[in-house]
């Protein structure tokens, strides 16, 4: 089906993408057939863990030749038909719409964040001189979601992005926590991130936004080891202990369906933000998807109606009209949350209507932060498209 969007162009000729089966032999061959000849700019490959890693390199040289290629193991995926598992989900950046360039972080453990920002500045600044007539710009992140580095990337680049907006997600391991990998060029690769700087004449929306409500309920950090992610003591007391405490549970009976139904949020300026709890340890620490620290002050929120929230958000963003593509980076605790309340069909019927692609992370990157709990993404609007300058 070719759906128009108002300027007369095919929605699905603008961001070509395509789903299939990670066990499937010849998957990438069956990719390269759904998104057509190109010529591309870009190839993004979410691939679940469930996928021949190993080979998918060499596989990628064979199928999709010299053509940029960036992406991640997932922690699930979203495709056409919505929530997905155990598939690899491409989208594809037309040359006659876009122009990318790539920049490699090969080493989280050794980054050098002036030398970073001086060479996102020198690219940025190359891509403006060489396209001046592609009016609109963003930034697409994929980084290693173990690696535990990503507040500090996220920090160090978004000292030379200017007024660029970055979006992005950490690469997940569906929900085993072990090893995650981001795909650069033709390599898969640990403890590195990749930064696909796009330029286009379609008009773009970044968005990020959740469905939490803070409660009046607060505990301070009293002891932690910020490296790791981990905190000790909550109020003085055995961390995993008092947050049981306050959010009325068996320490016991703590796992990952209850942090994500009991998330913790600080609160920066006007507006809260998740810092997830990803495990609870043995000796009762917990371990933290996000930046931690002590004295951090921290609000026990709860959910809201995840479906309404989605729904209306979904929504604005088509309004004045709906876009070719919404490329979505969400949560996994926000999936997680929509299994266990029995909602995830009505969740993935919402991402199907409205055309979302992406993937399920281990945290979001939206402009200078690394996230929880939320869904972070762009809108891309037909060649034309007139937006408002602010969302109704």
């Amino acid at each position: 089906m070719r759906i128009f969007g108002g300027s007369g162009f095919a929605c699905e000729a603008i961001v070509p993408r395509g789903s299939v089966s990670a066990r499937d032999p010849n998957a990438l061959e069956t990719l390269a057939r759904q998104l057509g000849p190109g010529p591309f700019s870009l190839i993004m490959l979410f691939v679940s863990p469930a996928g021949d890693l190993e080979h998918l390199p060499g596989e990628a040289v064979r199928v999709f030749g010299d053509i940029p290629i960036v992406g991640c193991t997932t922690a699930g995926e979203i495709s056409d038909a919505g929530y997905n598992e155990d598939s690899i989900v491409a989208i594809a950046l037309p040359a006659e719409y876009f122009r990318v360039e790539t920049l490699t972080i090969p080493d989280l453990m050794r980054l050098d964040p002036p030398a970073l920002a001086a060479a996102l500045v020198r690219t940025r600044t190359a891509m403006a001189q060489r396209y001046p007539e592609l009016a609109h710009e963003f930034a697409i992140l994929l980084v290693d979601g173990l690696s535990q580095k990503e507040d500090e990337l996220t920090s160090a680049l978004a000292a030379g992005m200017g007024a660029t907006p970055m979006l992005g997600g950490s690469a997940g391991d569906g929900t085993r926590f072990a090893q995650t990998f981001v795909l650069e060029g033709h390599r898969v690769k640990e403890n590195a991130a990749v930064l696909a700087l796009v330029r286009t004449e379609c008009p773009i929306r970044v968005f990020n936004f959740d469905h939490l409500v803070p409660t009046e309920k607060r505990m301070v950090v009293t002891e932690a080891d910020p490296g790791h992610r981990i905190v000790r003591q909550i109020n003085a007391e055995p961390a995993a202990r008092e947050y049981a405490r306050l959010v009325d549970m068996d320490p016991e009976q703590l796992s990952t369906f209850t942090f994500a139904a009991h998330p913790v949020a600080v609160r920066m300026g006007m507006r809260h933000h998740v810092r997830a709890i990803r495990q609870v340890m043995e000796n009762g620490d917990l371990v933290f998807f996000s930046a931690i620290d002590e004295g951090v002050v921290l609000t026990i929120t709860e959910p809201g109606d995840m479906v309404g929230q989605l729904n209306r958000e979904l929504t604005r963003l088509s309004l004045p009209e709906r876009p070719t593509a919404i490329l979505a980076f969400d949560c996994i605790l926000r999936r997680l949350e929509a299994e266990e309340k029995q909602i995830a069909g009505r969740v993935s019927e919402l991402l199907r209507r409205h055309g979302v692609v992406g993937f399920c992370t281990y945290g979001e990157q939206f402009g200078p932060m690394h996230v929880n709990q939320t869904m972070t993404g762009v809108a891309i609007y037909p060649p034309g498209t007139v937006l408002p300058e602010k969302v109704p």
